[in-house]
């Protein structure tokens, strides 16, 4: 951890701001008032619901881009400009489902992610179209029951680089991205996302904490710079039995690595399904006084990497995190539709938020 130290030691013109501060900036959300009075529930997976359109090249492009000269399908960011209706589509059925909080179509949506399509100059459009989409949603359903407010979280993908592995077993000292390229598209897209309306920003599927490292420097330069307290949630992901995120880190080495930023959660999310990530989550839990998210994708995926486990069955798993006092905030990641969210929900309305308790790390 000594690089990361290094590079918080050499910006450190920033100041990152603590609740002392809050008063005199300009908060951005009401969610923290939420989050004391119950569970909030996230919404599930984007892709899988976009997914079901099937999508062809052309509907990708739609008319803006029927001639730009390299493939676009698979570029989901893409669609909150060419196809935002059903965009906003996804969003208002999770809120139809009982999610809190939905998040933006932006996973992908930073200048290092969007090289693979050519589309780096559309960084900025793309996050603040995805965030305005969401917005609207969200107000709509906010405006319908105002004594429950629904929120918008800026997902903040961690991008196809790693900062702290080479991508070239031949060359363990390479690497193919640097804290500042990272911090600089980060800025981009945070910058972005506030623009178009997010309430939260979510720096999510954590596989490297360099990246986030990375992703939190940028949003807490932007913070200052706007003198506004926007809140921040984090969730890494566990990659397998292992119990380590890629890089290697335990849930106690990334816990500490991101808790000197003021958080609104941390957790995790991807790659394993509920039953999986339950004890990661209980250690979580053990060593922070911060609220806990989490969205699991449902189940592991099967031979041909779908998923398989029914909205009952997730609902029965997240019960257990309920029961055991785990979680502030839940959800769903890969594989999840409304339909489990539905389930989530009515079983999370059952229950309590976590109480945040003295627990040192």
């Amino acid at each position: 951890m000594v690089c990361q130290e290094f590079i918080y030691k050499k910006h450190n013109s920033i100041k990152m701001s603590n609740t002392n501060t809050k008063s005199t900036l300009q908060v951005k959300s009401n969610i923290y008032q939420a989050i004391k009075e119950r569970i909030l529930v996230l919404d599930g997976a984007m892709g899988t619901m976009l997914q079901r359109n099937k999508f062809e090249e052309e509907d990708f492009r739609g008319e803006r881009f029927k001639d730009f000269p390299h493939p676009l399908k698979g570029n989901n960011d893409l669609l909150s400009i060419t196809q935002p209706e059903a965009v906003k589509e996804v969003h208002r059925l999770y809120f139809q489902a009982g999610a809190d909080i939905v998040e933006t179509n932006t996973f992908s949506g930073t200048t290092i992610g969007m090289a693979d399509y050519h589309m780096e100059d559309l960084v900025y459009e793309l996050n603040y179209q995805s965030a305005k989409i969401a917005r609207e949603v969200a107000d709509e359903f906010t405006a319908k029951n105002p004594e429950r407010p629904r929120f918008v979280a800026g997902s903040i993908g961690p991008t196809n680089r790693t900062a702290s592995m080479s991508p070239d077993v031949n060359d363990p000292g390479y690497r193919a991205v640097t804290f500042d390229d990272l911090r600089i598209a980060y800025k981009q897209q945070v910058n972005a996302l506030i623009d178009g309306g997010s309430d939260v920003l979510l720096v999510e599927t954590i596989f490297d904490t360099l990246n986030a490292k990375a992703a939190l420097f940028a949003i807490e330069e932007v913070k200052e710079e706007r003198n506004l307290d926007i809140p921040i949630m984090v969730s890494g992901t566990i990659t397998d039995a292992s119990g380590r995120t890629l890089s290697g880190q335990t849930v106690e080495a990334f816990l500490i690595s991101i808790q000197h930023i003021p958080l609104l959660s941390v957790g995790f999310n991807c790659a394993l399904g509920a039953d999986q990530l339950k004890p990661y989550l209980k250690r979580l839990a053990h060593n922070t006084q911060l609220n806990i998210s989490a969205h699991p994708n449902a189940g592991l995926p099967n031979a041909f990497g779908e998923y398989d486990q029914t909205p009952e069955e997730m609902q029965a798993l997240i019960r257990e995190y309920l029961q055991d006092n785990l979680i502030n905030i839940i959800g769903g990641c890969c594989g999840t539709t409304p339909e489990h969210i539905k389930l989530i929900a009515e079983v999370s309305a059952e229950f309590k938020p976590r109480k945040l308790e003295n627990q040192p790390v």
